[in-house]
């Protein structure tokens, strides 16, 4: 009886074990080996054991050669070994005879059964899954042999369908040519690259252009990849990659040209609006689709929004769009030159006033102008409320500190002062919390149950791009009576101690 009850325990694990390998081992990369010598020292094990095969026997089970026949198939849509490490493309060296199952069909009853068996039919790049019979008049359907038994039969239901048919259920073997075009990306560059190595197949797309951000190790590869990518991606015709982090003052990087044309400026839609710019000279990231939509459904029609570091529009168009005064600030020349462009372009440009000035400036001149004309003008029956966009995330909250006594007068009604939305990057185990410390340093007050933060996007490993929201507190916009000389007491998580770093060092961190 105990023995009897070790072999159900350890059928079960076979049983699982087994499963795992069925739906798991062989639609994972070919390179991964480990699984199936650890599989060969379980059932050699297995084998030791009393009644096991006839077990197996009983329930129809496979056997270690038909494991090793079903890992070769994983190479059956690899391109040609000779491939590996080939720096240069060549297309014709990914050319390789493979054999698949085919059925014999008469051609009359062709796109019924197609549609009856696409589940097990051969779905390729670019390959006919129907080919003309060489022998006579009928067509040769093919299926995909990882759907197909060993033994090349098929399951009871497909039989069914074809008696269905009056269709013979032999299957046969057909020698297939496969090309450069029937393999996929991922399937060239995991042949290409050495065994082991991350295969990167993603990419941003901006209009033409695709723009990768390759690893250390798959440089010496980088213009084939980029290649590929345009091959493989209808529409892209160049193919860029960024070779250092954004560090120069108009916030654009510099990229090297893969493969293609070298043409930059490109055209691409976001939330419906249509933009065009040069890519090498401004600073776009599609990424931050989502984060622009979110933003723009914050305003309603009348709204006031005053964008700070513009870019070539993604908040600003928008916002002007849906009926918004927008005042839209860049200091890169050539990023105010495409935001003017897009303004006209999408019928925009009369209710965008743009400006080309550093950021504290325009938040020290044009901002504080139009604040100062609009507060007195805002009542309870008029809700029209004030944006303040700053999307730099490495700088915008040092930019903070210009809040502090913006304003003289009286201060309004609370509900009525104006929203801050101030990006920022944080390497801390709680962003939100680190950016509201650092937010609380600059504007010289609490923003405690004040404040609200939003996780924009993961830009690395520990690196979080993180969006704060709060309405600017009268204490820090206007100017308080007869004690103009005082500056606001930093919260004490964030008052420098002995041998601190000041903020303006600590910052310096942030822009990594």
């Amino acid at each position: 009886m105990r023995l009897r009850r070790e072999h159900r325990i350890l059928w079960r694990l076979y049983g699982y074990s087994a499963r795992l390998l069925k739906t798991k081992l062989f639609r994972t990369a070919a390179s991964n080996t480990s699984f199936p010598e650890v599989w060969l020292l379980l059932v050699q094990y297995f084998e030791r054991l009393p009644g096991f095969f006839w077990v197996v026997q009983r329930n129809s089970f496979f056997t270690m050669p038909e494991i090793l026949e079903n890992k070769a198939d994983l190479e059956l849509y690899s391109p040609h070994p000779e491939v590996r490490g080939m720096t240069t493309l060549d297309r014709a060296a990914f050319k390789r005879t493979i054999v698949v199952p085919v059925l014999k069909v008469k051609k009359e009853v062709i796109n019924k059964l197609l549609k009856s068996l696409k589940h097990i039919t051969l779905h390729r790049p670019g390959l006919k899954r129907v080919i003309d019979d060489p022998k006579d008049e009928d067509r040769l359907v093919l299926l995909d042999p990882h759907k197909i038994s060993a033994e090349y039969s098929l399951g009871e239901s497909e039989q069914e369908i074809l008696k269905q048919f009056n269709i013979d259920p032999q299957v046969s073997k057909y020698n297939l040519e496969l090309t450069y075009d029937n393999f996929k990306t991922e399937e060239i560059l995991r042949a290409v690259l050495p065994v082991g190595q991350d295969v990167t197949s993603g990419f941003t797309r901006i209009g033409h252009i695709a723009h990768l951000n390759l690893r250390d190790h798959q440089l010496p590869y980088k213009h084939l990849i980029g290649q590929v990518i345009i091959d493989k991606n209808p529409g892209i015709t160049c193919s860029v990659n960024k070779i250092n982090i954004i560090d120069n003052t108009y916030r654009n990087f510099q990229m090297e040209v893969l493969a293609g044309e070298a043409n930059m400026i490109t055209k691409t839609r976001e939330n419906n609006i249509t933009y065009e710019f040069d890519f090498s000279k401004v600073y776009w990231n599609s990424r931050l689709s989502t984060e622009h939509g979110r933003i723009i459904e914050l305003l309603k029609p009348g709204d006031v929004l005053f964008d700070v570091f513009a870019g070539v529009g993604p908040f600003a168009i928008p916002a002007a769009k849906k009926k918004c005064s927008v005042f839209a600030n860049d200091l890169n020349p050539e990023s105010y030159k495409w935001l003017l462009h897009n303004c006209k372009l999408n019928k925009v440009d009369k209710n965008i006033k743009n400006f080309n000035m550093d950021g504290r400036d325009f938040l020290l001149g044009p901002v504080k102008e139009e604040l100062t004309k609009e507060l007195p003008l805002l009542t309870k029956e008029r809700k029209n409320t004030l944006h303040i966009v700053m999307n730099l995330p490495a700088l915008a909250i040092k930019f903070l500190d210009v809040f502090k006594h913006l304003l003289d007068g009286k201060p309004c009604s609370t509900d009525l002062l104006p929203t801050v939305h101030c990006y920022s990057f944080s390497k801390h185990d709680s962003p939100a919390k680190d950016v509201q410390e650092w937010a609380e340093v600059f504007l010289g007050t609490s923003l405690e149950g004040r404040c609200s933060t939003h996780l924009v996007r993961s830009v690395a490993p520990n690196k979080e791009m993180m969006c704060i929201s709060f309405q600017i507190p009268a204490e820090v916009l206007f100017k308080k009576q007869c004690t103009h000389e005082e500056s606001p007491v930093e919260p004490a998580s964030k008052r420098l101690r002995p041998n601190e770093d000041s903020p303006e060092e600590k910052l310096t961190s942030l822009k990594d």
